[in-house]
């Protein structure tokens, strides 16, 4: 059973930079995509960055030119660069395993907050 463990987050000022780790255990890694998704109280999550298994990428438009999304399958690991953080970043994030537009595994997520 694949499972999904954040790390990374914190509190950061307005214009400072973050970056999300998730390390995958228990599944074949580099044959899934991988996805960062956040999520604020009262507000749907939503997907910040994609990247496929061959190392495809797509993003929120909020976050275009800001945020990176990368992969090392040698070490099973996703990272979501964040520069230039605004406090409308301010979440959870969380990392999830998937095929397509489906997320079958969750990590527990990992909070940010950005302060103006």
């Amino acid at each position: 059973q694949v499972q999904l463990v954040e790390s990374g987050g914190g509190l950061v000022q307005a214009g400072e930079s973050l970056r999300l780790s998730c390390v995958a255990s228990g599944g074949i890694f580099s044959v899934n995509a991988m996805g960062w998704h956040r999520q604020t109280p009262g507000k749907q999550r939503e997907l910040v960055a994609r990247i496929t298994s061959a190392g495809s990428t797509n993003y929120a438009d909020s976050v275009k030119g800001r945020f990176t999304i990368s992969r090392d399958n040698s070490k099973n690991t996703v990272y979501l660069q964040m520069n230039s953080l605004k406090p409308e970043d301010t979440a959870d994030y969380y990392c999830a395993s998937g095929r397509g537009s489906s997320w079958f595994v969750w990590g527990r997520g990992t909070q940010v907050t950005v302060s103006s």
